[in-house]
């Protein structure tokens, strides 16, 4: 309710450092001001005071509609405030705070009816619960709950995880290879599925992309084991900001799995194809394998993406047609194409 004219109100107030807050009442806004220089011990010429939430400087007109337990900010001369935002924005920056938000959060969350609030709150705890620092299993032994024993670092099973996940490309490309059905043509299939796997061995499997402890220039995440979605094929950038950092938890490691890397010019639909249907006429040596290898397995063709920047659909994308074959086979194609 509004003030009655000349009857205290009660209103929350704060200063911007520190953040304490005190229940103050006062019957205008001089009154307000005199009272809360005095609690924060604040010079009173040029106080002023905010609203928390959006920053709005409360006049005398303006204090006389303010509702009863507005939450204020009282400044001195030379500051401002941002409204709410500035209280995250002082989270972010730093560390000091998180114990103290674990603590709030899960005492908030325990009592907490509502799903969608639920839902916020034990997002928040996943992230400020981040135990990304430690690395090792005698550190960190929950997080490799459900991992195998012979893993004893963090880097090496997301190294491990990589490398499985590359290696079922490999075996995709094994596959198709093997069910070509000319006897000639099968012959010149296996050799090029196995140049392209010796290939593939001398990079590791390409296990560097998940691995924190790689050069920045191999890996895929940041130093601490963030992951930042490259958003979905036909995008430059995630629109919704996606990133994880799988290093931090348990919870954030088993999340991280159904993060997909996508295909570009799609594996099973344009790549493989592509490369079988070169081979049908063609031997293997003529075949610009490198170029094959890396649109199956690399950066060059691969973006990490969240499940939700995950198009399923047809990409309709196509391999360069200058790229399929080698340098020197295209010159020799090209003489027979203009004798004819």
């Amino acid at each position: 309710m509004f003030a009655s004219l000349g009857k205290s109100r009660p209103f929350k107030i704060r200063s911007l450092h520190p953040n304490t807050k005190y229940g103050v009442a006062a019957r205008d806004l001089k009154e307000l001001l005199k009272k809360g220089c005095t609690l924060f011990e604040l010079p009173l010429s040029g106080a002023h005071v905010c609203l928390y939430a959006d920053g709005t400087k409360v006049t005398k007109e303006f204090f006389a509609t303010l509702s009863d337990n507005t939450e204020l900010v009282l400044l001195t001369k030379d500051q401002s405030w941002g409204g709410a935002v500035c209280d995250i924005s002082q989270l972010l920056s730093s560390d000091r705070h998180t114990a103290g938000l674990v603590r709030a959060a899960k005492g908030l969350l325990s009592d907490e009816k509502s799903p969608k609030r639920q839902k916020i709150l034990s997002d928040l705890l996943r992230n400020l619960e981040d135990r990304s620092e430690l690395e090792s299993r005698d550190e960190d032994e929950d997080w490799f709950k459900g991992v195998e024993s012979r893993f004893k670092t963090k880097s090496a099973y997301m190294k491990y995880n990589c490398e499985n996940r590359i290696r079922s490309y490999m075996k995709e490309l094994d596959e198709a290879t093997k069910s070509v059905t000319k006897a000639k043509v099968r012959v010149e299939c296996a050799q090029a599925s196995e140049s392209i796997s010796e290939m593939l061995k001398s990079d590791k499997f390409n296990g560097c992309y998940f691995d924190r402890t790689q050069k920045e220039t191999r890996r895929l995440c940041t130093r601490e084991g963030w992951f930042t979605c490259q958003g979905s094929f036909d995008q430059t950038k995630c629109a919704w900001l996606h990133s994880i950092n799988p290093y931090g938890n348990r919870e954030s490691r088993i999340i991280f799995s159904t993060w997909n890397l996508d295909h570009r010019i799609e594996k099973k639909r344009t790549v493989i194809p592509a490369l079988l249907e070169a081979l049908q006429n063609h031997k293997s040596e003529d075949i610009n394998l490198t170029y094959f290898y890396r649109l199956l397995f690399t950066r060059d063709n691969l973006k990490l993406v969240h499940i939700v920047c995950h198009k399923k659909g047809a990409h309709n994308l196509r391999c360069d047609p200058d790229k399929i074959f080698k340098r020197d086979n295209r010159k020799r194609r090209g003489k027979k194409i203009r004798l004819k």
